[in-house]
């Protein structure tokens, strides 16, 4: 017997009857070497070879004691089938024949631990190793649940019995909450890796539960731990043994300070500090950074994803790494980490870094590559996904760094204007509503960066603007339908782009007025709209059709005169039948909707009537107040942008169009300006104030008379301001009715459902040929350059004929060029054995010439191109975007390699020009 008697409780005793009184059914006194555990119950009931036996414990370490015990509890006669179990010290050979003869096998029965935990786990083998690991034994019997340890095999093994001891010591759990209810069930577990364990790290009960466990359990759990999740296991747990378990992580996260070979002597002693009496193996803390990073990017990656784990994920994360910036900070390590992918401090390092090479003047060419650098490491922080805003913040004076550094753009008409405001123009002031906003995190030096490129981009608008009200005034006194200078008047947008888009016996089209949708917000709806699958078209090659607005530009000018194809002035009692009889003049049907027409019952968001048109054959119009009502009410969108689903009922009716195949008009009345606080408090003292950006009188600073037949307003006379810090009434989210090009300019969006051909002369707009260069990367002088030269000629009705006849007969004779051109990669890539074979697999292949145009193509855009693009290098093969797409990946994709792959959300094709090199043997 041992002089240590182990202590037995409740389930010890359950398992030892189980195992020895089946042999002897009839015995009711078991004794039993050992000491009961006083929070056991004394009393219960348990299953012993299918019979339920009444059972009562006591503890007794005399002869006399046993033997009262005994005699009392024959007395007592308790239920039949009842057991007496006694907890003794006292050996066999003290006891008299008048207990051991009562006795099951007649002698004090000594407890097999190890036989006990392969009863509790209901195995019929056991792993030999278990045995011999008394510590192991002993948990296992002291750990077991409530609900008991599952069944885990015939025999138990180890790994299975570590494994279930981890799970119920440390509360990790390994099974999925609808899985693991009970005994027998399917188990379906978690990989028990330093990423569980470093997530584990975080919970408020797991480490402070291993802190408290023997040292000799702990010891052999890290061991165990150490060999199945890899190193990092050992400092993890060091650190959870010391109540340093929440701390882990972030320490992790500071260690990378040492990671490197060049750690100074004072960052090592740094570093020792934060981990105080705990032995740090240099092979163990890199492991343990390595892991630690491994689950911030997991985590991180669920943050900027949308789904049920992303708040919990983004606030793990982020309070991990606020810890360890904290940590830095108090040992003096915050600049040793300045470079550290994952630190918020070392985001803001990045973000200073870039504003250190800011350049409002563009004048310094290096200093522009030094920013495209510094955006770039910006972007691959690890914090970028998360911190998108701020990211966009950081783009937004990048991008116009790139503008800047471009030529000075000219103004030499209203058409060309209103045309490049569309296609550049635009995009500057997008960036430029995003670099206002500002990033309200961000230091005094990103600050002071951003407010010298905003002011320095925002003067070069300024006199875009100014030259533009010039050229604006002289045209208006003589514009006209038949004399407008090569410009399209917003009257005849119906004309010009919706009665083509309808064609003669094509599907009519929807056509949505976005009321007071400036350039900035057409260009954001065209970015989306490209991703969600629609494809964008327009009578010229490369570029969107814009209109001019009439004059002043108001809604019930503008609107009326754009859904009537007439110049006039009115509300929807002018507007609707004025639709109608456009449309009746074309020899179809037309019906207009406004705001109380459009929404339907409970249950549906559009109404019956809006849905029987929209699935009928007449044209649909639809007027969107969303962008204009909130210029009276409060700042646009999330202050930076506008998104389709800002815009009341437009989701759902894009939707309708694409289900009904019908062609889509995005097209405004005028645009807007932004009130961004940099003029006066009070309006602009004037009398005869028409509206907020107009008014009567004679021109001031800032101002221009506008006369002529297209001034609605004032008798034909009116001065309007074309600086966009000039009101007349009190302050408001933004204005329109002023002569800036935000105002003056009408975007039009043509889109066509996927598989749909444009119109005959029409052409196919791809992202590419609608973004400036400047707004990604690259070339924004050369960009600026070729913009302005275009400004220069607007685009007369004569001058889109001849251009679209050049460019025609410029795409008819690009492939033949390409297949003769044998230098080009594409014609070295169709030319392959290998090629030819991929052929043999490919129903209707493509023809060579075609597959070289559209392998040049992406290999002049770095690799990748939006399916538009790709389908317009096609030409008439690409028509079914996706269908085209499918193909090249099937002839292009060699044994599976991935060689041509989507990207974007399938928007996107992106080609692997080594790769494909490689695998074609061409020469790249």
């Amino acid at each position: 017997m041992s002089a240590q008697p182990p202590l037995v409780n409740r389930r010890v005793i359950e398992a030892l009857l189980r195992l020895e009184l089946p042999n002897e059914p009839e015995r009711r006194l078991v004794l039993v070497h050992g000491r009961y555990d006083t929070t056991a119950a004394a009393e219960f009931t348990t299953s012993v070879a299918d019979d339920k036996r009444r059972i009562e414990v006591v503890e007794e370490h005399s002869v006399l004691g046993i033997s009262d015990a005994w005699h009392r509890y024959q007395e007592e006669a308790p239920a039949s089938g009842a057991v007496l179990v006694v907890a003794t010290t006292v050996e066999d050979e003290q006891l008299g024949w008048d207990v051991l003869g009562h006795a099951l096998r007649r002698q004090v029965l000594s407890v097999d631990r190890a036989e006990i935990v392969r009863l509790r786990f209901g195995a019929t083998g056991l792993d030999p190793r278990i045995r011999a690991e008394s510590w192991l034994v002993n948990a296992l019997l002291d750990a077991e649940p409530h609900s008991g340890w599952p069944r885990l095999g015939s025999v138990l093994t180890l790994n299975a019995a570590m494994r279930a001891l981890v799970e119920a010591r440390l509360s990790i759990s390994q099974a999925s909450p609808d899985t693991a209810g009970g005994r027998g069930e399917a188990r379906r577990e978690t990989p028990l890796d330093a990423d569980t364990l470093l997530a584990w790290s975080r919970s408020p009960l797991g480490p402070a539960a291993y802190a408290a466990l023997a040292t000799d359990e702990q010891q052999g759990i890290k061991a165990w731990l150490a060999k199945v999740a890899g190193s990092a296991a050992s400092l993890l747990l060091d650190l959870c043994a010391a109540g340093r378990g929440q701390d882990a992580m972030a320490l992790g996260v500071v260690g990378s300070a040492v990671a490197g070979p060049a750690t100074s002597a004072e960052t090592g002693l740094a570093l020792g500090g934060l981990f105080g009496t705990i032995r740090i193996k240099p092979a163990d803390l890199r492991a343990f950074t390595l892991a630690v990073e491994g689950t911030l990017i997991r985590w991180l990656l669920q943050a900027e994803q949308a789904g049920p784990e992303q708040h919990a994920a983004r606030n793990r994360a982020l309070d991990v790494l606020e810890q360890a910036d904290r940590q830095a900070q108090d040992a003096g390590l915050t600049e040793a980490l300045a470079g550290n992918a994952y630190l918020p401090s070392g985001f803001q390092a990045r973000l200073t870094a870039l504003a250190s090479v800011l350049d409002p003047s563009g004048a310094r060419a290096h200093d522009l590559a030094a920013t495209e650098a510094a955006l770039e490491d910006l972007r691959r922080h690890h914090l970028a996904g998360l911190l998108r805003a701020r990211v966009r913040t950081a783009e937004a004076a990048v991008r116009l760094a790139r503008w800047l550094a471009g030529a000075h753009p000219t103004v030499s008409s209203v058409a060309g204007a209103v045309e490049h405001h569309l296609a550049e123009w635009g995009w500057v002031d997008a960036a430029l509503t995003v670099l206002w906003a500002g990033d309200a995190e961000a230091h005094e030096p990103v600050i002071a960066a951003y407010h010298s490129i905003y002011h320095a981009a925002r003067g070069r608008r300024a006199v875009i603007d100014e030259i533009f009200a010039r050229y604006l005034r002289d045209w208006t006194r003589t514009a006209s339908s038949q004399t407008s200078g090569g410009a399209l008047l917003v009257e005849n947008v119906l004309d010009t782009i919706a009665v083509k888009l309808a064609g003669k016996s094509g599907r009519a089209p929807l056509i949505l007025l976005v009321d007071g949708m400036s350039s900035e917000v057409a260009v954001g709806f065209g970015e989306e709209l490209a991703r969600r699958g629609w494809l964008e078209t327009g009578p010229t090659r490369g570029r969107r059709t814009a209109a001019v607005a009439a004059i002043p530009s108001l809604t019930r000018i503008s609107r009326a005169s754009l859904l009537t194809g007439s110049l006039t002035q009115g509300g929807q009692s002018v507007e609707k039948p004025g639709f109608e009889a456009f449309w009746s003049r074309q020899r179809r049907s037309g019906v207009l909707f406004h705001k109380a027409d459009i929404g339907g019952a409970a249950g549906q968001r559009l109404s019956d009537t809006l849905q029987r048109e929209l699935a009928g054959e007449a044209v649909v119009g639809v007027v969107l107040n969303t962008v204009d009502d909130s210029l009276d009410h409060a700042a646009q969108g999330d202050r930076t942008r506008w998104r389709l689903s800002d815009v009341t009922y437009l989701g759902e009716l894009l939707a309708a169009a694409r289900l009904y195949g019908r062609p889509v008009v995005i097209v405004a009345d005028h645009g807007h300006v932004l009130e961004r606080g940099e003029g006066l408090d009070a309006p602009t003292a004037t009398g005869n104030t028409g509206a907020a950006r107009w008014r009567l009188g004679e021109p001031d600073a800032g101002e221009v008379l506008l006369t002529g037949p297209r001034v609605l307003e004032g008798d034909g006379r009116i001065v309007a301001p074309w600086r966009e810090d000039i009101r007349y009434t009190p302050r408001k989210a933004g204005y329109h009715g002023g002569a800036s090009l935000a105002e003056m300019t009408v975007p039009v969006l043509a889109l066509l459902p996927a598989d749909t051909d444009p119109p005959k002369d029409w052409h196919l707009l791809a992202p590419e040929d609608v973004t400036p260069r400047w707004w990604n990367a690259g070339g924004p002088a050369a960009e600026t350059a070729r913009a302005a030269e275009q400004t220069d000629q607007p685009s007369t009705t004569a001058d889109h004929t001849s251009r679209r006849e050049a460019a025609d007969e410029t795409a008819e004779a690009a492939p033949a060029s390409s297949a003769a051109d044998r230098s080009s990669f594409g014609a070295k890539l169709v030319a392959t054995e290998t090629f030819r074979f991929q052929r043999r697999f490919v129903r209707k292949p493509p023809e060579p010439e075609v597959m070289a145009a559209v392998v040049d193509a992406l290999v002049e855009a770095d690799g990748v191109l939006s399916l538009t693009a790709v389908a317009a290098a096609a030409g008439k093969a690409g028509r079914n975007a996706d269908g085209f797409a499918a193909t090249l990946q099937r002839l292009m994709n060699v044994e599976g390699y991935p060689v041509l792959e989507f990207s974007d959300n399938g928007t996107r094709l992106r080609l692997n020009v080594p790769l494909a090199a490689e695998q074609f043997q061409v020469d790249s």
